[in-house]
């Protein structure tokens, strides 16, 4: 793990306290950035989720759903929990905390927000950052690269009815057209480009170290897209966040209580099934982990910049590495519990 995805956390926390000191000294400015959008996307955080989003997708390789049938009870879990589970738990604890626990610290339109948000997380199966969890766990490349493959292929087609369909259970309207155009601007869009670019350099005869260093070229651009949305983000809510301050605790509590409790289904469930651990450790950290460069734009798209749920998809990005690094402790520390995959294969 790289000195930026080490310390991934305090980078985020100094944008927000960078994102707040300008939004109260220059609101004309961010007033300004608000106003340049067409098709209810802004233009300026469209470019920053592209920075981001782009590198990623070079990354996929779609040729691994060859292999799609290896390691059957590993893929088939990671599919589950993220597609039939993680959506399901993250809008029922939503519910629970902001119109019960939390009820009467925040008003109902922002709660429908905070969960809206939080919906958006957890209907985004993580696509980058999974490479570096399963690669601190010593996980199967392989099958970390078919099982972020394939979740992005069905995310495709399930992220837009899924959120649709809980979105609609916070009292929210839900509109389909800018929901579908987010979908298509943040998913199809950079995965086309990806692919692209992947191909591009095989027709060139390039091989995998050339395309690393291209993508070794693209990493600062996505550092700074996703720390320049976070300043952007922040900016524009400095002075709701100022009034509210302890809206950042409220929204990190579920989310926190989301990925320990996802990622324990998951665990148990891998030991129960005796997945070797170069299997278990990434199927089960996918899903506690979140895309939340789609979500932060799909939220931005749906309810503004200025949006609970604009905020709460960032604070989930601040309260992520944390938890994934205990998570992969925890991984690293049971490993002993999982067969091997490698010492099975030489049986």
């Amino acid at each position: 793990m790289g000195l930026f995805e080490r310390y991934l956390s305090l980078w985020v926390a100094l944008s927000i306290i960078l994102g707040m000191l300008l939004g109260v000294g220059f609101p004309n400015l961010f007033a300004k950035i608000a106003s340049l959008e067409w098709a209810h996307v802004n233009l300026l955080v469209a470019l920053l989720i592209w920075m981001m989003i782009y590198p990623m997708m070079v990354q996929v390789d779609f040729s691994a759903i060859r292999r799609i049938g290896w390691q059957p009870q590993g893929m088939i879990l990671t599919l589950v929990v993220n597609w039939l589970i993680k959506p399901f738990t993250m809008a029922a604890l939503g519910w629970l905390f902001f119109k019960v626990v939390f009820a009467g610290w925040v008003d109902p339109q922002t709660a429908d927000e905070y969960i809206a948000g939080m919906i958006l997380l957890g209907v985004a199966p993580c696509t980058a950052m999974v490479f570096v969890w399963s690669q601190l766990t010593k996980g199967d490349a392989t099958f970390t690269l078919l099982q972020v493959s394939l979740n992005d292929i069905i995310m495709i087609f399930a992220f837009a009815p899924i959120a649709a369909l809980l979105l609609g259970l916070t009292e929210l309207t839900v509109p389909w057209k800018t929901l579908i155009l987010s979908v298509m601007l943040y998913v199809v869009l950079p995965l086309v480009a990806g692919i692209v670019t992947r191909n591009q350099f095989q027709k060139r005869h390039l091989g995998s170290s050339d395309l690393q260093r291209f993508l070794v070229k693209l990493k600062p651009w996505s550092i700074f897209g996703l720390l320049a949305m976070v300043v952007l983000l922040f900016g524009f809510q400095a002075e709701s966040i100022l009034q509210q301050p302890v809206a950042i605790v409220l929204i990190a509590i579920p989310l926190l209580i989301q990925a320990y409790g996802i990622f324990a289904i998951s665990y148990l469930t891998a030991f129960k099934l005796q997945l070797p651990h170069q299997i278990a450790a990434p199927a089960c950290l996918i899903g506690t982990s979140n895309f939340f460069e789609l979500s932060v734009a799909v939220a931005i798209s749906l309810f503004g910049l200025h949006s609970g749920a604009a905020l709460a998809t960032v604070v989930g990005v601040l309260v992520e590495v944390p938890v994934m690094l205990s998570l992969v402790w925890l991984a690293n520390r049971t490993r002993s519990f999982f067969p091997d995959l490698y010492q099975k294969d030489l049986k």
